[in-house]
């Protein structure tokens, strides 16, 4: 394992850290939600290291992380570091399972060094993969996809049709491969022409519909005209409307997501179909991948043998700027300006 560089410009005894400084108003992030402060470097204790981050997830989910909200988690609190999935490299340990230059994956937050205790940490092999896809493909949005699709899908495989929105983004890609590779025939939805042709010529989607384009509806009839079978759903709102009479009966729905309404500033108008759950006796489950903590080592162990064979194909897009860009590169995905799993370099 190659040990990390020192990060430029930082005093070695200081960790810089990006804390909430106070709830967001609806609508898109503004940087003044966060500030960053210069910390002392925490000197790990016994049973803890610290790391040295290099690599910040960005993920829709964190949008709702700092509203004082119920949700599935804990709100971020002020003054707090904000939450994040991020990899870097152990350079202090006084764990017996880490040592300095392991290159780590886990909740470390979005701040220049973290101390951890070793608790839902991943070792990562950099020899199979770069370190910026254990925060993608790879880490969390790779076994989201994979519990979503094997778990809450019912393991969709010969004959069955499925739709996944979000479809060019980090856990959509993922889904939408897993379910071509079990044999199902799917379909993608995605905004742009680009991305379609990225959904349908590299990942291999059977098809791909454009929803800035038009009549979504009418797109879902002409693809999936034996109807479908199983949405893997990362956007709520119309899409969703769009989707759900066209369910044929018995059909699965996994709620990952709902990146439509994040950063909306009134409430959605949809969806309103959701007749078509009785009508269609549709079994519907909301998918947080914390659910299968546990069993991690699952989903890394087949996505790794299918990226090592060439069968899975991950991209991210690594964006500079540290930690004063983390709000503006956190926008991008509520509107649409990534490509591929956004990713954060410090």
């Amino acid at each position: 394992m190659s040990r990390a560089p020192a990060i430029g410009g930082l005093r070695a005894t200081h960790n810089r850290a990006l804390v909430l400084a106070r709830r967001p108003a609806p609508g898109l992030v503004t940087p003044d939600v966060f500030r960053i402060e210069d910390r002392p470097r925490a000197e790990p204790a016994e049973g803890e290291f610290r790391v040295a981050v290099r690599y910040v997830s960005l993920d829709p989910a964190m949008r709702g992380w700092i509203n004082e909200a119920k949700s599935y988690v804990k709100p971020v609190g002020i003054g707090e570091v904000m939450r994040a999935y991020a990899a870097g490299h152990v350079e202090a340990s006084r764990h017996p399972g880490f040592v300095p230059g392991d290159a780590v994956q886990g909740l470390f937050g979005v701040q220049t060094h973290a101390i951890s205790n070793g608790e839902r940490v991943v070792k990562v092999d950099e020899t199979q993969a770069p370190l910026a896809r254990w925060v993608g493909g790879l880490g969390m949005p790779g076994w989201t996809g994979w519990f979503g699709m094997t778990e809450v899908c019912g393991d969709p495989g010969a004959g069955k049709t499925v739709v996944v929105s979000a479809a060019s983004g980090a856990v959509g890609s993922i889904a939408g491969q897993i379910a071509k590779l079990k044999g199902a025939r799917v379909v993608g939805i995605a905004g742009g022409p680009a991305k379609c042709a990225y959904v349908r010529d590299t990942l291999g989607f059977d098809q791909c519909l454009d929803y800035k384009a038009g009549n979504l509806a009418a797109g879902l009839d002409a693809a999936c005209p034996s109807g479908i079978d199983v949405y893997f759903d990362n956007v709520g709102g119309e899409v969703l409307d769009a989707v759900l009479p066209r369910m044929n009966v018995f059909g699965r729905v996994a709620v990952c997501g709902m990146i439509s309404a994040m950063a909306a500033t009134s409430p959605p108008d949809g969806p309103r179909n959701w007749r078509a759950i009785l009508t269609q006796r549709l079994t519907v489950r909301g998918l947080i991948v914390f659910d299968w903590a546990d069993r991690t080592a699952e989903a890394i162990d087949a996505l790794g043998r299918w990226h090592a064979a060439g069968r899975l194909v991950i991209r991210e897009d690594v964006r500079s700027g540290g930690l004063e860009a983390f709000a503006d590169t956190l926008n991008l995905l509520y509107t649409g300006g990534n490509d591929g799993k956004l990713v954060l370099a410090l």
